[in-house]
């Protein structure tokens, strides 16, 4: 069973809004990268803002877009997606020799590849960084995506005493220093694609483990084989990439330089982009209505989808799901788009997100309909009192609502709040964090309530389904315990009927929306202002903010 990254970025998402500056989509200043003239080319250079502070650069213990998105500039995977979301060989000289029974993939690399300082690289550093990623004590929350490789949970599982011979019995081996083999626990018809997400990528022994606990995370404790390599990492401000001579297809890299601003405020990243300072930056709330019509404008269609989480032993209320329910249902989704979002993405019906295929080839939101729960202040006002009454209380306690720090992630809190406060009477308060220490918070199971959003990594509902299983340690967060839901997934992970399969997984999505551990409010569509003279940059729809391989300044 796979269970996904937490992709929970309010600080990197459209669900930000505040006043809008107009577009100057001037791009004649020659003062500037990516700025033109008549007399000299372009410099290659471009300049984003990003609105969070990735993590550590680690592809063993990263779970966070930012940090996915770094990795996948300074590092490779077997293979690269392109702009139809399809592997396209990367270290791999070619696609992989698939068995018959599609249980092992022989994988060959390409001639002379070597790591940015020149170091050769080998199929047996894809090995290393598979057992590192595997072993328990790296403690990586991603782990179990790894467990698709024969013996791999037995290898997350072992004892200490254990590791080292789980490690040699793990279905990876480098054949020769060219040659990869992996053997699947059962055959994974994605697997090729899965083999271009950054938890995939080789690792340097050497310089890992010279590293220690500080491995990615400053300039200096990063090492990679990819298109670009970092050059500087100021904290919370600016991160600079520049062209990697040493990579493998560095002929078809365009870019030289690559300038990352770390800025949270909306109105001064918009501002920036108007005064050319950036050539890429998201618009939040209604930003995204003043670019309609103007070419800067660009879409990001994704597997992402917001909600609030409930947990249920920190704030012992939220164990009574008639509190749950009525939280949900007193939140109005489609204003909370509107206001929140400037209208760019879609209100929630499920978990699950539009555009996601359900595994028999249709899209799951028009397979399974609407799951959840309308928005309804009457029933959630009786639903409270329902609730309180079980829980023999008069009112529900104050508790914390927590999301990042940025504009967005600020606004979401103050709109539930008040739509709690109007339509319960409810009062929240809200606890706005910086990035990573959210994440941390949320990962040591420290909050409350909190807006998180997930992103998929393969198109299959089971990328947001099997979070929510009562052994998932990774990504459960609230504690959700339900047995006829984990009978629902876990029977859908071992169904080879497709249509069945897809039935089992709408019944799971029901189950969830009726005890709403967790509340969905809207399906994430990202607008973007990028400079017309920008071409060749892809917009993921999962796991990555942007793809930069294939940039150029015209």
């Amino acid at each position: 069973m796979k269970y996904n990254k937490l992709l929970v970025l309010a600080s990197v998402t459209a669900m930000l809004g505040t006043t809008v500056a107009g577009c100057s989509g001037n791009t004649n200043n020659n003062q500037q990268a990516g700025g033109t003239d008549n007399k000299k080319a372009p410099a290659q250079e471009i300049r984003i803002n990003l609105s969070a502070e990735p993590p550590a650069i680690d592809s063993s213990i990263a779970t966070t877009n930012p940090s996915f998105t770094i990795l996948a500039a300074v590092n490779e995977g077997l293979y690269r997606l392109d702009a139809e979301g399809k592997p396209q060989p990367g270290l791999a000289a070619k696609l992989p020799e698939i068995s018959p029974d599609g249980l092992v993939y022989t994988i060959t690399l390409r001639d002379g590849l070597t790591w940015a300082d020149g170091a050769p690289l080998k199929a047996s550093d894809f090995v290393w960084a598979f057992q590192r990623t595997l072993d328990p004590a790296t403690k990586a929350k991603y782990a179990t995506m790894l467990s698709w490789i024969k013996d791999g949970a037995a290898l997350n599982k072992a004892k200490p005493e254990e590791v080292e011979a789980k490690k040699a019995a793990l279905g990876v081996k480098a054949k020769d220093d060219k040659t990869l083999v992996i053997t699947l626990e059962k055959p994974v018809s994605f697997f090729t694609e899965q083999l271009a997400n950054p938890l995939f990528f080789p690792q340097k022994p050497d310089f890992v483990k010279a590293q220690g606990d500080k491995n990615g995370a400053d300039a200096d404790k990063i090492i990679g084989a990819g298109p670009f390599k970092m050059e500087k990492w100021d904290h919370e401000q600016q991160i600079v990439l520049v062209k990697n001579d040493k990579y493998w297809d560095a002929a078809n890299v365009k870019l030289n330089k690559v300038t990352i601003n770390v800025v949270k405020d909306p109105n001064t990243s918009l501002n920036m982009y108007d005064t050319n300072q950036v050539d890429l930056t998201i618009l939040r709330g209604e930003q995204f209505n003043a670019f309609k019509g103007k070419p800067d404008l660009t879409l990001k269609k994704e597997f992402v989808t917001g909600y609030l989480m409930f947990h249920n032993s920190k704030f012992p209320a939220f164990a009574n799901a008639k509190i749950r329910q009525a939280l949900s249902m007193a939140v109005d989704r489609k204003s909370f788009n509107d206001v929140v979002n400037g209208g760019s993405s879609t209100p929630s019906t499920g978990l699950v997100p539009v555009v996601v295929l359900d595994g028999n080839k249709q899209e799951f939101r028009k397979v399974a309909g609407d799951t959840q729960p309308a928005f309804d202040v009457a029933k959630a006002k009786q639903l409270l009192a329902e609730g309180l009454k079980e829980l023999n209380m008069t009112s529900l306690p104050k508790f914390k609502l927590t999301a990042d720090d940025n504009e967005g992630a600020k606004k979401t809190i103050e709109f539930v709040q008040a739509q709690w406060k109007q339509n319960l009477g409810v009062d929240v308060e809200g606890e706005p964090l910086p990035f990573p220490l959210r994440v941390k918070n949320m990962q040591e199971n420290n909050f409350e309530a909190l807006f998180a959003l997930w992103g998929a990594d393969y198109n299959d509902p089971m990328s947001f389904l099997d979070l929510w299983l009562s052994d998932n340690k990774s990504f459960n967060y609230v504690a959700y315990n339900s047995k006829a839901y984990d009978d629902l997934v876990k029977g859908a992970d071992k169904e080879v009927d497709f249509v069945k399969r897809s039935k089992m997984l709408v019944d799971a999505e029901k189950q969830l929306m009726a005890d709403l551990p967790i509340s969905p409010v809207y399906f994430r569509m990202t607008p973007y202002a990028k400079k017309p003279n920008v071409e060749g940059l892809i917009l993921p729809p999962k796991s990555q903010e942007w793809e930069l391989k294939w940039v150029s300044i015209k």
